[in-house]
């Protein structure tokens, strides 16, 4: 098994040796698993559960003070599933999985979500919302009307130097972000991508991370996970355009790079993406720091 995991591009961490110890942590979690799907699955619930990282516990928080988790994933034979606006759902991943395994569909949302997500034992109601986020939400003031005030609000804030945590944060901007992994055991792929969104967004937005070819792909020739400014991801859908140098006989670091060249070419914005394929480990990014950990087994 060879797996690596992301914890997000954007700015440089304020604590990046206990965020290592995590990510290196999460990729021998997901090494020992038995299939690529297993090991993706395991490598991100465990950043899910840390607050240090945006996915989970800790995710950012919307403009109506809910933190609502996305995740997608998928696998070799591009079966997908994905799940978003999950509010008190920590494992994202989890529900994107079942999403992938037990439905016909690829794509389930809200509420509908959480029940799915209950009904196959991934737990609900969670807590997702830490002091910090709590605190750092009522600071600025937030909107108690209808859309119009949340998108007047937060129109000084989403993408701003004010959105700190998010998905979609400043290229020089500081703290964390979405997490994803890409495993293989040498015959299949899969990969999972999970966020808890993008700090002071719109109450129900959805960005790049459960929309497949955007926060996630994968095909016979490996897999790829991105993170950074999720509307510009899935503008040019990211992981699926690092994919295709795969599909066109790249490396994977080749890859990673042309395809990180190509977003900022296209977007002038910030992202990271991290990629596996047959005999070769590959990560870039344009922001200032994006950690990674790989592990085999």
């Amino acid at each position: 098994m060879r797996v690596i995991v992301h914890g997000g591009a954007g700015g440089a961490p304020d604590d990046p040796e206990p965020r290592q110890a995590v990510l290196d942590e999460a990729a021998a979690r997901g090494a020992d698993a038995a299939t690529p799907l297993d090991a993706v699955e395991s490598a991100v619930g465990v950043l899910e559960s840390d607050p240090r990282f945006n996915a989970g516990v800790g995710g950012a928080i919307q403009s109506d003070g809910v933190v609502r988790t996305d995740a997608g994933v998928m696998t070799s034979d591009r079966e997908v599933g994905a799940a978003c606006s999950m509010p008190g759902v920590e494992h994202a991943a989890s529900v994107a999985r079942v999403v992938h395994s037990e439905t016909p569909h690829i794509f389930v949302s809200g509420e509908h979500a959480v029940d799915l997500a209950a009904e196959f034992g991934v737990e609900t109601g969670v807590d997702l919302l830490t002091d910090e986020k709590r605190e750092r939400y009522e600071e600025e003031n937030p909107p108690r009307g209808g859309p119009r005030e949340h998108l007047d609000w937060l129109a000084s804030r989403f993408g701003s130097g004010a959105d700190q945590a998010g998905e979609g944060s400043e290229r020089d901007a500081p703290d964390h972000d979405t997490v994803g992994s890409v495993a293989t055991d040498g015959e299949t792929f899969a990969a999972v991508t999970s966020t808890g969104g993008r700090s002071f967004a719109l109450a129900g937005r959805v960005g790049d991370v459960p929309q497949v070819g955007s926060g996630f792909f994968c095909t016979e020739a490996g897999g790829a996970s991105a993170t950074g400014a999720g509307e510009d991801i899935a503008r040019v859908t990211l992981s699926r355009r690092a994919v295709d140098f795969l599909d066109d006989g790249h490396g994977a670091q080749e890859a990673a790079d042309r395809a990180i060249e190509e977003f900022e070419e296209i977007t002038e914005s910030g992202a990271g993406v991290i990629v596996l394929g047959d005999e070769e480990v590959g990560s870039a990014f344009n922001t200032d720091g994006m950690q990674t950990s790989i592990a085999y087994k």
